[in-house]
């Protein structure tokens, strides 16, 4: 069933965004200016609406590979990192550099999307 590999391939780039970020924790709080104190940490709302937002999006990958004839993982890979890259990445930095950020957090931010578009796009092509 489809929705089932959107789901698990929601899920998946999910579960990588928590270790990517429990990776950068210290240097993404630094470059965020926030300490542990300042989170939030029992709050579970963005974790759920990020969960939500990664089944969302490879709801949309999805279709875009179905149109697009995706039918190889290279194609799966060129696709997932092409969209992460040069899609989300862009408006990342616009956003950090208009709100006048760190600018480390292009690339911290950034990293999260390119590497999960690409984990959604194997997982979608796998199954």
């Amino acid at each position: 069933m489809e929705i089932l590999n959107v789901i698990a391939a929601g899920v998946a780039a999910w579960i990588f965004g928590a270790v990517w970020y429990m990776a950068l924790s210290k240097s993404w709080m630094e470059a965020s200016g926030l300490t542990p104190d300042s989170i939030d940490s029992k709050n579970p709302m963005p974790y759920v609406v990020s969960l939500i937002g990664a089944i969302v999006t490879a709801g949309m990958l999805r279709h875009v590979m179905e149109q697009a004839g995706i039918d190889t993982l290279l194609k799966a890979l060129m696709t997932g990192v092409g969209l992460g890259l040069f899609v989300v990445v862009p408006w990342i930095a616009n956003n950090v550099l208009y709100g006048q950020r760190d600018k480390r957090l292009i690339w911290m931010d950034g990293g999260y999307p390119a590497i999960g578009m690409t984990i959604m796009a194997v997982v979608l092509w796998a199954f």
